[in-house]
């Protein structure tokens, strides 16, 4: 294998990554985008290349480069690097020593002139080199053996685009010396590289093509053209002699290529996992546990615990945990076996494994019988059962699925589960399991969930044959169980400090049970009306298919881009369209706009309406259909920043429902027989709150005598008599109504009317001139969010806004915008989970505690999405279930504006609209 030479552009990738990744931060709210950017990018170029030899260089201070001294203001109009970059940078220093990869810095010089310095001499060495930077400037250095990788990241995926000096020559027209030229006539603003006045980079691509080098162009300075550009060579040649010397990488810089220092050995080392897990970089932590030679964390909160599949050792761990007054518990369970974790106190940690089924254990002697799957999971249920009389405190992880496994346990206000507790706290993370916990709120460490299992379950390594697998499964629940026990009083003691105790302990653990008792009772599908919908849909796309084919005059891929907007663009030559650096973009956005001036892209847009139909919900639901003929779903409640509940396998919150398609979607969910559907649906419930928020006066008497908002705001906004608002003045009223909830500019508020940013922004600002209330609000709720670092809902959940401090003037823009919403809807989201327990908890007859207070009904929530709660009801319950629905959701809060919902029946989910 020949040797082959990485070199990295340090400050470059590093920036290129920090602009090209959302903000990260850790729990303690240090910035990593930049460094997690730069570890894929340079972990997938070392997969990539297959190096040998790799080492990254870095810039130091401006003011010392020889080219400041030759030209003081060279570099001298860029601005500082952005706080959240900059603290990035020693971060990144530190992470590759601890990797053990080289990096080279040299006063005087620029990290270009190190990287083609070292590239020359390894390639005079027989080396194969790969320069990996985001700056064009280094294109000059393509030669036959060094390649030159320049990465481009955009929302958090990274393209890299490779030139060997072919490649330079056939995007720019010049050889890479001949780039020096180029960039020398035509100067670059960035870094304040003169040029020649006049010359632009078409021009100098021209010149250098023609003459090759700025001596010859100053030689033949009379025949260059334009003439503007024969004039300015003559008379500034100065510069253009000046800008070549600046922009000349010099690859003799005093730094040496030490070919034994630079050789790629195990990076994955144990001080490098300590600080990838100190970054909390968890999809990272795994590529690097596999390859140390760490056999256990740093730091790890578990010394021992004990494991058997003895039932006799289970009753008496079982006995010991009953006795206790507080417990860390984590139950897991599949078709094939189920495994307990039992943390009794800090020293006292159990695993159990049960396996095989009741009857097999019947027939073994007594003295030799085994802890079965399902009687450890009763034994586990009765456990929790006599912990809650005894009113002692369970701590676990992930309630709602482990309620499934134990389906007579009811609620319970003595049972904490610490992974929504810790998402209330902070609902920016993507996870909440053992480790994070143990980070978070212990300051220890342990190896992760996928560290230990891979992509498989507890219970498929306890009953694997390796002992290792076994361990880890063991190691695993141990964790679990640890972990809720001793960070459960951290995180109740965070949420009273942080006053969100009442959020979590009246809100989010009662919904848990609302959750599980929806999910187990799933919603009842009509498999042939399914196939009658999927059937539908597969005629009218062959049609529309075809009709396409005879207006393009052929046949293609209508889902490849590419084909399609070669056929869009360059064979009908169609106006208006958007050239990228990959050729055009057929995105929905662009293909909107010339959807009116072009039947075949209105037909095309059609067609991709009515195949994600088929293909996610005509198609896609019938694999979610369980034997009893209903979708069992998953609703998650630690996903979404702003508290909303999401749903996924499949999601049926997403079920379009502007196109009549969409909306023809709802008749296959239809209810059990002698039910129907109850449809409650709160009315504008984010305007209500805004509204009450605000104080807006105005506003409030509107709502308090149910007057049409959105004709009353037309009316205002463009000074009209009430009742002569126009239907499209309405629609405006209303789009801005909605839009000034999400903190809508005045390009988004025009684009969606399709009207003149200045027409919008007039709007906008009619509006509030009209309800100067609200524009304090929102301007107090961005102000209030700056200072603190969060947003705040009426009920005290938190949004931290980390984008509110970015130097990134988008990322900052969103951040004011999520200030506005997030207590607007964050605010509606605690508001349906008030109503949705409260519904549930009445339909089931129970209180807080799982006592029996009333009556239980045979009706049962079976769908929530958004502000909608869908129930399948018994007929001969309607009244008493729509008088319970309605008061639930109408007094879940007091405030100046009364809530309202509208409740509609139907024979399915269609006909309830």
């Amino acid at each position: 294998m020949s040797n082959k030479l990485l070199l990295i552009d340090g400050h470059s990738i590093l920036s290129r990554a920090f602009y090209g990744i959302p903000p990260l931060t850790t729990s303690k709210g240090i910035h990593t985008n930049a460094v997690y950017g730069f570890l894929n990018i340079m972990l997938k170029a070392i997969d990539d290349e297959g190096c040998t030899h790799l080492s990254v260089a870095f810039d130091l201070s401006r003011e010392k480069l020889l080219r400041s001294k030759l030209y003081p203001q060279y570099k001298a109009q860029r601005k500082p690097m952005p706080e959240e970059l900059l603290m990035q940078v020693p971060m990144m220093m530190d992470m590759l020593k601890a990797m053990g990869i080289p990096i080279t810095t040299l006063e005087g010089y620029e990290a270009d002139d190190i990287l083609g310095t070292l590239a020359k001499k390894a390639q005079a060495e027989g080396f194969e080199v790969t320069i990996l930077s985001g700056d064009r400037d280094l294109l000059q250095l393509a030669d036959e053996h060094i390649k030159i990788s320049i990465p481009k990241t955009s929302r958090g995926r990274t393209e890299v685009f490779n030139y060997l000096p072919q490649d330079v020559k056939e995007q720019y027209g010049v050889t890479p010396s001949e780039f020096i030229d180029m960039k020398a006539l035509m100067g670059d603003a960035s870094d304040n590289i003169p040029g020649v006045p006049g010359i632009g980079e078409k021009t100098a691509q021209a010149i250098i093509m023609k003459y090759g080098s700025i001596e010859e162009a100053h030689a033949h300075a009379d025949e260059v053209t334009p003439r503007r550009a024969s004039t300015n060579l003559k008379e500034h040649y100065d510069m253009a002699e000046l800008s070549k010397r600046l922009a000349t990488i010099d690859t003799a810089s005093p730094v040496s290529f030490d070919e034994e220092g630079s050789r790629l050995g195990n990076i994955y080392t144990e001080e490098a996992l300590s600080m990838v897990r100190e970054l909390e970089f968890k999809s990272l932590i795994t590529r690097f546990s596999e390859h140390t030679t760490a056999q256990e964390p740093a730091a790890s909160f578990i010394e021992g615990f004990k494991q058997s599949s003895d039932l006799y050792f289970a009753r008496t761990i079982m006995s010991d945990a009953a006795a206790e007054k507080s417990i860390g518990f984590y139950l897991e369970a599949s078709d094939a076996a189920a495994v307990l974790g039992l943390a009794i106190s800090r020293d006292r940690i159990y695993v159990l494994c049960g396996t095989g089924h009741e009857a097999d254990a019947m027939e073994r002697e007594q003295g030799d019988e085994p802890l079965t799957k399902e009687g450890l999971i009763h034994m586990a249920e009765e456990l929790i059962k006599e912990l809650i009389q005894r009113n002692s405190r369970i701590y676990t992880l992930r309630l709602k699925e482990q309620l499934k496994l134990m389906p007579s346990l009811r609620r319970s206000s003595c049972i904490y589960d610490l992974s929504v507790g810790a998402y209330v706290l902070n609902p920016l993370k993507d996870s909440y399991d053992y480790d994070d916990l143990a980070r978070d709120f212990m300051a220890t460490a342990a190896e992760t969930r996928t560290e230990l299992l891979g992509k498989g379950s507890i219970c498929e390594a306890a009953g694997s044959q390796d002992p290792d697998k076994a361990q880890a499964a063991f190691r695993t629940a141990a964790y679990s169980a640890a972990a809720a026990l001793l960070s459960g009083p951290s995180i109740l003691k965070a949420l009273k400090e942080a006053e969100s105790l009442g959020l979590y302990t009246d809100i989010e653990l009662p919904l848990i049970y609302s959750l599980n008792d929806m999910e187990l009772a799933g919603i009842r599908v009509d498999k042939d009306e399914l196939s009658a919908y999927a059937a539908l849909l597969k005629s009218q796309i062959d049609d529309i298919e075809k009709d396409i084919y005879d207006m393009a005059g052929e046949i293609f891929n209508i889902n490849s881009p590419s084909q399609l907007a070669h056929i869009l663009f360059e064979k009908l030559g169609l106006k208006g369209g958007k050239k990228t650096k990959t050729g055009y973009s057929t995105a929905a956005d662009v293909l909107n706009k010339l959807a009116p001036d072009y039947p075949i892209v209105m037909k095309v847009l059609r067609y991709r309406t009515l195949m994600k139909l088929y293909s996610t919900y005509a198609a896609g639901l019938s694999q979610y259909i369980e034997e009893d003929g209903r979708i069992h779903g998953h609703f998650n409640q630690t996903v979404t920043a702003t508290g909303r509940i999401s749903s996924t396998d499949p999601n049926l919150q997403n079920i379009p429902v502007r196109t009549e398609e969409g909306k023809e979607l709802r008749k296959v969910f239809v209810p059990s027989e002698g039910f129907l559907f109850l449809d409650a649906d709160y009315s504008q419930v984010e305007l209500r709150i805004l509204t009450a928020l605000s104080g807006d006066e105005k506003l409030i008497e509107a709502y308090r005598h149910a007057e049409d908002i959105h004709r009353l705001t037309a009316s205002q906004v463009f000074h009209v008599p009430i009742d002569e608002v126009t239907p499209e003045m309405r629609r405006n009223a209303k789009a801005v109504n909605f839009g000034i909830v999400y903190g809508i500019s005045a390009f988004g508020l025009g684009e969606g009317l399709s009207i003149s940013r200045k027409e919008a922004q007039d709007y906008i600002d009619s509006y509030f001139h009209t309800y100067p209330k609200v524009k304090e609000y929102l301007d107090g709720s961005v102000a209030f969010a700056k200072e603190h670092g969060y947003a705040k809902t009426y009920f005290g959940r938190r949004r931290p806004i980390p984008e509110l401090k970015s130097s990134n003037f988008m990322q900052r823009s969103f951040g004011e915008r999520a200030a506005m919403n997030s207590p607007i809807q964050g605010t509606a989201a605690d508001v349906m989970k008030i109503a949705m327990n409260s519904v549930n908890m009445r339909l089931s007859g129970l209180d807080k505690d799982g006592k029996q207070t009333g009556k239980s009904f045979r009706s049962r929530i079976v769908l929530q999405v958004h502000d909608e709660l869908l129930i399948e009801t018994w007929k001969d319950e309607l009244e008493e279930v729509r008088a319970i629905v309605k008061e639930s959701m109408e007094s879940a809060v007091r405030l100046s504006v009364p809530l309202s919902c509208d409740i509609n029946t139907g024979d399915n989910w269609y006909d309830c609209h």
